[in-house]
């Protein structure tokens, strides 16, 4: 039952990486990446999406 649980917020965070990548402003060759990533590596991709992932309005320059 731990690990069905841990799985679904996986899945949860992954949904919402995706839905964060395929609506924001990046070019269509960074989307595909991105998202291939997130599908092949849940979690390291999920992880490498929040730490190197396109920032919104919220980027410092």
């Amino acid at each position: 039952m731990e690990y069905g649980l841990l799985g679904l917020i996986v899945l949860i965070a992954d949904i919402y990486a995706i839905y964060q990548v395929l609506t924001s402003g990046a070019s269509t060759l960074a989307k595909i990446v991105w998202t291939i990533a997130i599908i092949l590596l849940p979690v390291l991709g999920f992880i490498a999406w929040l730490i190197f992932g396109p920032r919104g309005s919220r980027a410092t320059v």
